[in-house]
């Protein structure tokens, strides 16, 4: 006689004591046991380690506050319970992801945060194409959904989140997942976290989130040392002939930068309609950047109105240069600095530039201000980074100095 295997189902409540909080209250998880298959979540409770009662998964004690969190660590475990029913009546079979899934409200056709996220990106998308963000942008965003992907599997054997799930304990461990499992530097989880923020914002507005899970969340960039060329390092770069078009090409593309402070997609969105005579009759770029929307103005020197001239006509859809590749403008520029003798130690990128025109342009006295519009900064805080940079410059160039001056230290301190 053929017998049926039993299936097992069980419920356990316990707290996670690696990650207590900074009053030093611990999360009650709740594991579902299927058939010796496991799903977590968080109860989203919170208690003192010291009153919890490790053989039975409860809350010790007789106060009001130990009823109340038992009542409703029992309320989930009947709630469970009941969808562990329903879901064996209605396909006969149960695992853990279902069963939490369903528990959770992720299987009842609500909207989940990934649910929520595809939206966003589809959004974002359409945006895009209309010119109003930028590509680079949403390759970040669609970077950021891999990693949450990635780290719901990971951490919570789950495929999809709900949005009682995105807390503050969610996002400081996504923040661990990233720096410990993925290696990711600093400052790329800042900036992650910024289009976390961003989406977490937006589903608050649209009363999808109740709860800000940033609020005890701190993070901060790093400053990074913003290579940049010398005045007598760019004067060999623009007189340097290249063998080939195509890094002539990105050479002129990369002097243009220099001396206009456009960023590489700027400069691949550049029309001719852009550049117009401004109230002082002269001939300015009159842009809003890709990347921020902020307007940029910056008045035509002569050398980027000669490479402007020298490209006219070789573009189409108004488009003032024929801009490679960002990867193929790099491997130009790597080229190149490795047959310069002074710039065969430095790493020449497109971006370089752009810090390029802010130190060079600051050192010629332009004051910030003026820098931060011609940049299309949102605040002035963003180009004071050049000035501090100048300004640790002066600083090592001045201790070099000291050493030409000690014999005359010496005979000066003679004569006390």
């Amino acid at each position: 006689m053929e017998t049926t295997k039993r299936s097992t189902f069980k419920v356990l409540f316990y707290l996670k004591k690696n990650a207590p909080k900074k009053n030093g209250m611990v999360p009650i998880m709740c594991r579902i046991t299927v058939n010796g298959k496991q799903s977590t979540f968080s109860a989203k409770l919170d208690i003192s380690a010291s009153t919890w009662d490790l053989k039975y998964g409860r809350v010790l004690g007789k106060s009001k506050e130990a009823q109340t969190l038992n009542i409703k660590l029992d309320s989930i475990r009947m709630g469970i319970e009941k969808c562990h029913s329903k879901i064996i009546e209605s396909d006969g079979s149960v695992n853990s992801d279902k069963l939490k899934d369903v528990f959770l409200g992720m299987e009842s056709g609500e909207l989940t945060f990934f649910k929520f996220y595809d939206r966003f990106i589809l959004d974002f998308e359409k945006k895009v194409d209309s010119g109003l963000r930028a590509y680079g942008t949403l390759g970040k965003y669609r970077s950021l959904l891999i990693h949450l992907r990635s780290f719901a599997h990971s951490k919570y054997k789950t495929s999809d989140i709900a949005f009682n799930n995105i807390d503050c304990e969610f996002i400081q461990e996504f923040d661990y997942y990233l720096r410990n499992d993925q290696n990711l530097e600093h400052n790329t989880i800042w900036v992650y976290m910024i289009g976390l923020t961003t989406l977490c914002r937006l589903a608050i507005s649209r009363k999808h989130l109740f709860c800000n899970p940033f609020s005890e969340y701190k993070n901060t960039k790093k400053d990074r040392d913003r290579g940049y060329l010398l005045r007598s390092e760019l004067e060999k770069l623009v007189t340097f002939e290249c063998a080939k078009k195509k890094d002539e090409l990105v050479k002129d593309l990369f002097v243009f930068s220099c001396f206009t402070g456009l960023s590489y997609s700027d400069m691949k969105g550049l029309q001719k309609s852009n550049i117009q005579e401004f109230f002082d009759g002269r001939e300015w770029i009159i842009i809003r950047r890709r990347k921020t929307a902020t307007s940029s103005n910056v008045m035509l020197l002569d050398i980027p109105k000669m490479i402007i001239s020298k490209y006219e006509g070789l573009s189409g859809n108004g488009s003032v240069f024929p801009v490679p590749s960002n990867s193929v403008c790099n491997d130009s520029l790597n080229r190149i600095s490795l047959l310069i003798p002074c710039l065969e130690n430095k790493k020449v990128t497109v971006h370089l530039a752009r810090h390029t025109f802010a130190t060079l342009f600051l050192s010629e006295g332009v004051p910030l201000e003026s820098l931060s519009k011609m940049m299309g900064h949102k605040n002035v805080a963003t180009t004071q980074i050049y000035a501090k940079i100048l300004n640790e410059k002066v600083g090592k160039d001045m201790e070099k100095v000291a050493e030409n001056f000690k014999s005359m230290e010496s005979s000066f301190i003679s004569q006390f």
